[in-house]
């Protein structure tokens, strides 16, 4: 298998990932690398000219329902604990000069 990662590179992704490096699991952590990024070669080779984009990987329609209110919320309850209330409006103190 061609190795597309070597050991320099795992230490320098180590370091850009903010990961501990460990030194005795570095050769399963190149092989297990490899392995995915061997993978992943394979799978661009695949002709995928004719495949339509899918929205969800399952052939599943979105159901849609109405857009209606569902409860009523009273303002002048809500209002009561606010500090500066005035005809539906809500004071606030000016925080950017």
């Amino acid at each position: 298998m061609n190795d597309l990662v070597n050991e320099k590179t795992l230490v320098e992704l180590s370091t850009l990932a903010a990961l501990p490096f460990e030194p005795e699991k570095s050769k399963a952590t190149l092989d297990a690398l490899n392995e995915v990024l061997a993978l992943v070669a394979q799978m661009q080779t695949v002709d995928i000219s004719d495949v339509a984009p899918l929205a969800h990987p399952l052939e599943q329609y979105q159901s849609l329902r109405a857009d209606s209110v569902t409860e009523n919320i009273d303002s002048n309850a809500l209002s009561h604990n606010a500090p500066l209330y005035e005809a539906g409006l809500y004071f606030v103190p000016k925080v950017i000069e």
